[in-house]
């Protein structure tokens, strides 16, 4: 297999640039064309559980990169896609559509266990590899105030259940079960096994 130096990220997450970063993975953007409609990637399906969905939703968008890389004739590198969601029970809580959205979402998760699971592909130029990071978060009962001063701050717009763990909400989490760096955006390890096995040099 070939080696490469660096591999092409379609995401447009700075929490997974910085976290490439992190570990010394030099990476260049594969964003959407203004004509693709990335958003319509995500679009939940009647029934369908978490973690199926997170791992559909991570497949088309590799899909749609592989596409794009190919349709730019750029030079061969691994290709790498991810997608987060957040699930309370069966019941998957994606990006808030507006403030009372995300209000809903998070006076919901206030005080309770949900779960943040992020899958993260890879094409290494012949073959697709995906694996799915599953971590658990607890949060402590949220004043109702603190969530409004959350919501009209505007950090819950663009993240999958209204919150960030690295944000000022992080004061009132109890307690991870899992990947700190998964809950983020980007789980570290498995992205880092994934890689290695796709041909970048350390």
């Amino acid at each position: 297999m070939p080696s490469h130096d660096f591999i092409y990220l379609a995401s447009q997450s700075p929490r997974r640039r910085q976290l490439l970063s992190q570990i010394g993975v030099r990476h260049e953007l594969l964003l959407a064309d203004a004509d693709e409609d990335a958003e319509a990637l995500e679009a939940t399906r009647a029934g369908e559980l978490p973690r199926d969905y997170v791992e559909r939703v991570t497949r088309a968008k590799l899909a749609a990169a592989r596409r794009r890389h190919q349709r730019r004739e750029l030079p061969p590198a691994p290709i790498l896609c991810a997608d987060t969601t957040v699930a309370l029970g069966r019941r998957i809580l994606g990006k808030p559509a507006d403030a009372a959205d995300a209000r809903a979402t998070l006076t919901a998760l206030s005080g309770r266990s949900h779960r943040v699971l992020t899958a993260v592909a890879v094409f290494d130029g012949r073959r697709s590899s995906l694996v799915v990071n599953d971590s658990r978060v607890r949060f402590a009962a949220i004043p109702a105030e603190v969530i409004e001063a959350y919501v009209d701050s505007g950090e819950p717009f663009g993240k999958a259940g209204s919150y960030a763990i690295q944000s000022s909400l992080a004061g009132w989490i109890e307690r991870i079960e899992g990947s700190h760096s998964g809950i983020m955006g980007l789980p570290l390890f498995e992205t880092h096994q994934l890689l290695r096995r796709a041909g970048l040099r350390p």
